[in-house]
């Protein structure tokens, strides 16, 4: 995707209005629709700490006039196959439990009601995710550090709580993921870690596309995390 095609705070709120308006146009005044927001696009929904996302993923309840709906949009924005996409749904994170842990945005076009996950939640589905190479652990952090600034803050009851509501345990959640958060709970200075984790990602990002462009038969997600530990080990090596 193109650096004009990434999406922001305020252009993800320009795509689904216009989303709103051609599902409207397609299904009808009488369709109704749900769009919950997840990953990125609820990060970008609901703080400031993050700048951008690459696609839009969300758990969608529509007609089938959605995904042609979709289509239109991206062709008229000249925006990416999947700009929205629910692929979400298929992986680990994914629970039929997070539509009762949602909360309502808003209405667009008076058809799609827009909602998204937040806080522990969100920090559970983060945790469960969990890539290294990715924006995961680094969103924990900022999504605790702006509850600390809001003076709402949220504790390792809370986030176990979401965790078990969820996926009924922390089975899903690595041990490097779960150290992350443990660390950002007792950290008196979220704002460097946050910066120091992304720091962290960036690096291992990275070492990925490296091997990736190398050996892209190698690299999988079972083996991904090992790639990343062996490039981080090789670097402290040679510091």
């Amino acid at each position: 995707m193109s650096a004009e095609n990434t999406f922001n705070k305020e252009n993800l709120d320009f795509y689904l209005q216009e989303l709103a308006k051609e599902y409207r146009k397609l299904s009808g005044k009488r369709t109704k629709a749900e769009i919950i927001l997840v990953g990125g696009a609820a990060v970008l929904t609901n703080y400031g700490f993050r700048e951008m996302t690459t696609d839009i993923d969300a758990v969608i309840s529509a007609s089938d006039a959605m995904k042609d709906a979709i289509n239109h949009v991206g062709d008229r924005y000249h925006l990416p196959n999947g700009w929205l996409n629910a692929d979400f749904i298929t992986t680990a994170s994914y629970s039929s439990e997070l539509v009762i842990h949602s909360e309502y945005v808003c209405t667009r076009s008076n058809v799609i009601e827009i909602r998204t996950i937040k806080g522990a939640y969100l920090i559970a589905m983060k945790l469960v995710s969990g890539r290294r190479y990715k924006a995961d652990l680094s969103d924990i952090i900022g999504v605790l550090y702006e509850h600390q600034l809001a003076g709402d803050p949220i504790d390792f009851e809370m986030v176990d709580h979401a965790v078990t509501e969820l996926y009924g345990s922390w089975d899903k959640v690595d041990d490097y993921a779960r150290a992350v958060l443990e660390k950002a709970l007792e950290s008196p200075d979220l704002k460097t870690l946050f910066e120091t984790q992304m720091a962290e990602e960036n690096q291992a990002k990275e070492s990925v596309l490296e091997i990736e462009q190398k050996y892209p038969e190698l690299i999988n997600e079972d083996n991904i995390n090992d790639i990343i530990e062996q490039a981080r080990a090789k670097k402290l090596r040679s510091l």
